[in-house]
């Protein structure tokens, strides 16, 4: 039997100090690159919304034969189960709804939802802020 002696019982506080600036070195290449792959995957999940919000509009006013009043209409009328959240603002309050004179063409009187936009204030990693998506 292999007795131990007392300066043969541990690590010494070098050899730690080694191990954690591995560990630091480690962390200070893998946050950055985390941050980066969180930051794509909420902008891929809002081109997504984007996509769909835009598709039920259209489905609503060809089908109606008037644009959605509000987001909500699109739900009520069964082309949405929910208003996604804006993965920006993590709400669904927040989408930012665009009307224009281009819906005076389908002879409608009324006003209404033609276009969506996320409602946060910050730029993409192209550099265009989420708004203008």
């Amino acid at each position: 039997m292999r007795r131990i002696r007392k300066q043969d019982a541990g690590f010494t506080l070098v050899e730690l100090m080694i191990v954690m600036a591995i560990v630091g070195i480690l962390a200070v290449v893998a946050v950055p690159s985390y941050i980066a792959a969180v930051k794509h995957a909420r902008e891929a999940v809002l081109k997504e919304d984007l996509f769909i919000l835009r598709a039920a509009i259209d489905s609503y006013t060809m089908d109606k034969q008037k644009a959605p009043q509000t987001l909500e209409d699109l739900t009520q009328d069964g082309y949405l189960k929910t208003i996604p959240d804006d993965p920006m603002t993590h709400s669904n309050s927040t989408w930012v709804t665009d009307s224009t004179d281009a819906m005076r063409s389908l002879d409608q009187t009324d006003p209404g939802i033609d276009d969506v936009h996320s409602g946060s204030t910050e730029a993409g990693s192209d550099g265009q802020p989420y708004s203008t998506w």
